[in-house]
């Protein structure tokens, strides 16, 4: 399984490696107002996927740092339970306080 993995990331790597030099050419992006900038486009484009990817990334792993708080809530002890109270029995009237 792993001989698999690597051959998978290494025809990954040579695919991107052959996209980038054959395309290696200067693109302008238009900025804002008269700005312009010249960048290469593999450049362009791995940039583009970071800014997709990076906010994705944050969120699942907010997500999974939040579900481990929970479930280490959830396995911590409870507080022991604080003993019923014992109901106070009625005090009975004596005699001489019933007829008063």
């Amino acid at each position: 399984m792993q001989f698999l993995k690597t051959l998978f990331w290494m025809a990954l790597a040579v695919s991107v490696a052959i996209f980038a030099t054959r395309n290696w050419r200067d693109v302008t992006v238009d900025l804002w107002g008269p700005f312009a900038a010249d960048i290469k486009l593999p450049l362009l484009m791995g940039v583009m996927l970071l800014l997709g990817w990076l906010p994705t990334w944050l969120m699942g792993r907010s997500r999974l740092w939040q579900l481990k708080r929970k479930l280490l809530l959830l396995e911590r002890p409870a507080p022991p339970a604080a003993p019923e109270p014992v109901p106070a029995t009625p005090a009975i009237p004596t005699d001489s306080e019933r007829f008063e």
